[in-house]
């Protein structure tokens, strides 16, 4: 009887083995064909791709650290340290220097940045000492920074003059905005724009537009008076005065009275105040009574009296 003789168990793995492998191989070699096309469409290599994941995992690694250290605290530790190392290598403030004070007590600018001294540099707080700088009157603004190893510089904006605002007990300048600058006496007030009046502070802007409709008078221009809240009197440097209306008809009455001026020679004669209040009139009072032909000179304008 004939025998049929059959492949041993371990042959028959060993080739399904190497049949899977074989498959796998396959499969394998088409995905890792199929990365190589797409990868070739990339703009950048399969090298950079491979560290930007790495820089990814890095990233990564990091936020989990500083979330941890936060959490616990470590961060404000390593930052005392970190600080104190830096101060003791000599990164510390040691000096202030002071720039841009001209007009304002540069002592007041020392006080505030001495508070400072002996601080590690990477601990001042710059923004909280220029936030204290601005408060001081004469400050407009100020820019204040390290200077490495150990000089803390400012730099101060000053405001400028502009005029003195005659208060009931004082008299203090202010600036075209009317910030209050610093107190003044009586005698250096001299000579400067005095500005009086309930509320005339708020009203300095207005009362520069409305001046410079008339720059040949502007410069003529001694005092102005906020009367009721609501209209200027201007007093000239030739002790004149001049009352203007309220509103939008001021600049209008001011170059009215600029051109009878010019025309007549107003400034500096007999006529001691112009009264310009009534649309198209312009009362005068003169010094030693009532104002005459002579007093006025030529003047031919109508809805001119005289009283």
């Amino acid at each position: 009887m004939a025998k049929v003789s059959r492949a041993a168990p371990g042959i028959r793995r060993s080739a399904a083995a190497r049949g899977r492998t074989q498959k796998a191989r396959a499969a394998h070699n088409r995905t890792v064909g199929l990365m190589g096309r797409a990868l070739q469409l990339l703009p950048f290599t399969e090298t950079q791709l491979h560290k930007a994941f790495l820089a990814l995992i890095f990233a990564a690694i990091l936020g989990a650290a500083w979330a941890i250290a936060s959490m616990t605290g470590a961060t404000t530790v390593a930052g005392a340290e970190a600080a104190r190392v830096a101060a003791n290598a000599g990164f510390r403030v040691r000096h202030v220097k002071v720039t841009g004070t001209r007009r304002m007590n540069e002592l007041t600018v020392y006080e505030r940045a001495l508070a400072q001294k002996d601080q590690p540099m990477p601990t001042l707080d710059l923004e909280a000492l220029r936030a204290g700088l601005l408060t001081l009157p004469w400050v407009a603004d100020a820019r204040v920074s390290r200077q490495l190893p150990d000089t803390l510089a400012i730099d101060i904006v000053e405001r400028r003059e502009h005029a003195v605002l005659a208060k009931p007990d004082r008299l203090v300048l202010i600036d075209a905005e009317g910030h209050e600058l610093e107190p003044i006496s009586a005698e250096k007030a001299k000579g400067k724009l005095m500005i009086s009046g309930p509320g005339a502070k708020r009203m300095i802007a207005e009362l520069d537009t409305l001046l410079n409709t008339a720059p040949a008078l502007k410069a003529q221009v001694a005092a102005a008076e906020w009367v009721g809240n609501r209209r200027w009197n201007l007093t000239f440097k030739t002790g004149q005065l001049l009352a203007l209306p309220e509103g939008d008809r001021a600049s209008a009455a001011l170059v009215r009275f600029a051109k009878l001026d010019g025309a007549n020679r107003l400034l500096g004669g007999r006529v001691a105040a112009i009264d310009m209040r009534i649309p198209g009139q312009a009362a005068f009072r003169c010094k030693d009574g009532p104002c005459s032909a002579l007093a006025l000179g030529t003047m031919a304008e109508t809805g001119v009296e005289q009283n």
